[in-house]
């Protein structure tokens, strides 16, 4: 794993609110994370507040731009009907929640659309 990032703590993110292998900066992150990523929510005045009591202005404009992209990324891929290339293994959530060991979801292999994948530089189509 790149910057030297724990595999099995990075298999808990999807459950970072039950597990005990997020320090308290990491859980107001992953919080605020949520907050700009899912759709009705707001990132509140003491949930920011709690953000600035972690991390320095920068490192809350570095955090922010971060979770826009990837927020970008995910919009901008669906409506690019772009699969998964298998770069980033997730856990299989299912899995995990009936008390077994996630194992890597089959959506995160490279999988080719109904036309095949485009030539590397060429414009999407959604044919």
């Amino acid at each position: 794993m790149q910057a030297g990032a724990d595999e099995d703590k990075v298999r808990e993110i999807p459950t970072w609110r039950e597990s005990r292998r997020f320090s308290v900066a990491e859980r107001v992150a992953l919080e605020y994370a949520e907050a700009m990523t899912i759709t009705g929510q707001r990132v509140s005045d003491e949930l920011f507040g709690r953000l600035k009591d972690c991390y320095d202005d920068a490192q809350i404009v570095e955090l922010t731009a971060a979770v826009a992209l990837e927020n970008f990324r995910s919009k901008a891929n669906v409506a690019l009907q772009v699969q998964a290339q298998g770069f980033c293994a997730l856990p299989d959530l299912q899995n995990a929640a009936e008390g077994g060991t996630p194992s890597t979801d089959s959506a995160t292999r490279a999988q080719p659309t109904k036309s095949g994948p485009a030539p590397a530089g060429d414009a999407p189509s959604r044919k």
